[in-house]
């Protein structure tokens, strides 16, 4: 009998021929981890739904950042959690506030690190909505003159990177212009271009402590059942100055992120958001998954989704394993 079909086994015989034939590399220079700094002396504090993040006071801060640097990591984002909230939080473009602060201390301890910053206002409002609010919903174009601000502010305490996520219509426009027009034309803008109104965000609440007090973000962050919808997100994005674009969360939006990707030209960023981190977390310490096994399959993903870089709370982690594997 004559029989012919295709031996694909052929190309995983052993490790080292799956290496030589494998389409998808994760690397720790493909990680961007997020930091939460908090005002306040000798302060870890262990964000209690999202095992192994902390929260850092800035003089506990550079153990952080020393860690970061010494696992071959390249890039944090920085997140702050101010004492004070007002209805127009104004600590988020405060000179000397903790987002700033920790940005001149991070570029003083570790200049070769690309260190973004987290452009939203929830953290520090005492409603926590992402922008200023008019009879009990969120202003726009106000909430753009606060974003500028903000991102200005960033910048002058040396951001290498804006990170804007508050998904207010034109906000990479606005602050595009009020950054070149303060003399930071070289400072780009990675968007959260595409950001879901999703429950996966439950943990960072915590984390951040940035809970609305009334109503939800669904009327200014996209709804989980639109894809079309992100592309004119994304494409709008790009026409007012965009240098990256970001979807966010990332697990269950894969199919986004690879549209993104082949539809525009520019990097793509996904966020592994602390919804997905505890989730596997929470397994592992069950004993349910392998929590190594599974966060590199994981991270891998994204990357052959079209991701060009991850947030990612699980970056320290992946990037000892990848040591180990190395």
């Amino acid at each position: 009998m004559s029989l012919y079909f295709q031996r694909h086994r052929r190309l995983r015989t052993t490790p080292a021929m799956r290496n030589l034939v494998r389409e998808t590399y994760l690397h720790a220079n493909d990680f961007i981890y997020p930091i939460y700094a908090v005002e306040g002396e000798d302060k870890k504090q262990e964000i209690s739904s999202m095992p192994g993040v902390f929260r850092y006071s800035l003089d506990r801060l550079e153990e952080e950042i020393e860690e970061v640097v010494n696992l071959g990591i390249q890039s944090v984002i920085v997140f702050g959690v101010p004492e004070h909230k007002d209805a127009c939080g104004s600590e988020a473009y405060a000179e000397n506030g903790i987002v700033q602060q920790a940005t001149r201390k991070v570029k003083q301890w570790a200049p070769q690190l690309v260190t973004m910053a987290d452009t939203c206002l929830c953290q520090y409002t005492d409603h926590g909505h992402c922008g200023m609010i008019h009879n009990e919903d969120v202003d726009n174009d106000a909430s753009l003159e606060i974003l500028v601000k903000t991102a200005v502010s960033q910048a002058a305490a040396g951001a290498d990177v804006i990170a804007p996520s508050n998904m207010m219509d034109g906000f990479v426009a606005a602050i595009r212009q009020g950054l070149d027009n303060a003399g930071y034309q070289n400072i780009p803008i990675m968007s959260y271009a595409v950001k879901y109104a999703s429950q996966f965000y439950g943990p960072f609440r915590e984390a951040a402590k940035s809970t609305p007090q009334f109503g939800d973000r669904k009327t200014y962050q996209m709804d989980p059942a639109n894809r079309r919808e992100a592309l004119r997100e994304a494409a709008s994005d790009i026409e007012e100055g965009a240098d990256m674009l970001m979807v966010k969360p990332a697990l269950a939006f894969m199919d986004i992120i690879r549209e993104v990707k082949d539809s525009f030209d520019l990097p793509v960023a996904a966020y592994n958001v602390s919804g997905e981190y505890a989730m596997i977390k929470a397994a592992a310490q069950r004993g349910w998954i392998d929590e190594k096994g599974i966060t590199l399959e994981m991270l891998t993903g994204f990357k052959r989704a079209g991701a060009d870089m991850i947030l990612t709370y699980f970056a320290k982690d992946a990037a000892r394993w990848l040591k180990e594997i190395d």
